[in-house]
């Protein structure tokens, strides 16, 4: 009996799944499919109006955006079951929960607003023009403020969400591609696929602190858990370049697989996403050197943590499943 029991002693402990579910948005099938996290099982598939372009969750109630249709579909986490939809818009962009029981807020393409939507029961909807087409936005870790790029016309704006108010646009003087505030919310970064660029600028006083030319285009990010390192990835280069948003500086470009894409970081992990090669690249964030190479499924293009962080969820858009990394 003795080796069977040592080989039993090697072996990794089993994973204890986690008590709650993933919510993945079916664009397909117009529909947005719960999956049962402690047995990894697909749970039930809960039909929209429209393909749902992104999912966000906050406690038992789910909010599904179909960004061509301007509606937000509400879903029971609890029942997992449709409750309500709110048409905010001709069109939207994308969404976010406001911190701190705040509402929730989705940018409109037609008409260009912020819409603010009441997460419990009951309550109006909350409206703020804005001055162009936007792009994307982002809101402050107090709430308090949004920031909003538009695009083409190379400028933002921020807009103070208590009153409803946003201040004239701030020019930058190249196109705007997406915009994310520094966990502390006194800066925003600015990013510009076109020119490769990451600008800084005081938060919401709106002067430039820094702008950093990078290796390639800026297209998709991800914060360390405890927003002391940004990573970024992007055509260009198959390469993370990772910034230090506290010192507004670039600290080093890593090699992460090839034409790395979606990730997800946690305390000790970065998990990146390689569509064209089938998996998934595990850099170690301390050593920042790559440690294993997952395989995952056709065309991974998004990437999430349990957050008990101990799994990884892979969504693979061409093979139409979820892959789990423990």
């Amino acid at each position: 009996l003795l080796g069977p029991l040592a080989l039993a002693g090697c072996r990794r402990r089993k994973g204890s799944g986690f008590a709650g579910y993933a919510f993945v948005a079916n664009q397909e099938g117009q529909a947005v499919a719960a999956v049962d996290l402690t047995t990894f099982t697909l749970a039930r598939h809960i039909r929209v109006e429209g393909p749902p372009t992104q999912v966000v969750a906050r406690a038992a109630r789910v909010f599904a955006l179909t960004a061509e249709t301007g509606t937000v579909h509400e879903i029971s986490a609890r029942e997992l079951a449709f409750r309500r939809r709110t048409r905010v818009g001709r069109t939207a962009v994308s969404m976010r929960l406001a911190p701190q029981g705040g509402g929730l807020w989705v940018l409109c393409r037609e008409p260009r607003q912020l819409v603010r939507v009441p997460v419990g029961e009951g309550g109006n909807l909350a409206r703020i023009d804005l001055a162009a087409e936007p792009v994307d936005f982002d809101l402050s870790s107090d709430g308090r403020w949004a920031a909003v790029g538009f695009g083409a016309a190379g400028s933002l704006a921020f807009a103070e969400l208590e009153p409803g108010r946003c201040q004239a646009p701030l020019t930058v003087g190249r196109p705007v591609s997406s915009v994310h505030f520094r966990f502390d919310g006194r800066v925003l970064l600015a990013a510009s696929a076109e020119e490769r660029t990451l600008s800084a600028f005081e938060a919401p006083a709106g002067r430039l602190l820094v702008r950093l030319p990078l290796a390639l285009r800026p297209e998709s990010f991800c914060f360390k858990s405890d927003g002391g390192q940004l990573f970024i990835t992007g055509a260009g280069m198959d390469a993370v370049v990772i910034v230090y948003p506290y010192s507004t500086e670039i600290a080093e470009t890593v090699l992460a697989g090839r034409s790395p894409g979606a990730m997800a970081a946690s305390g000790t992990y970065l998990f990146v996403a390689n569509p064209p090669t089938r998996d998934v690249t595990i850099l170690d964030i301390e050593t920042r050197r790559a440690i294993a190479v997952a395989a995952v499924g056709d065309d991974p293009g998004f990437i999430t943590l349990t957050p008990d962080e101990q799994y990884a969820l892979v969504l693979n858009r061409r093979s139409g499943d979820m892959a789990v990394i423990r």
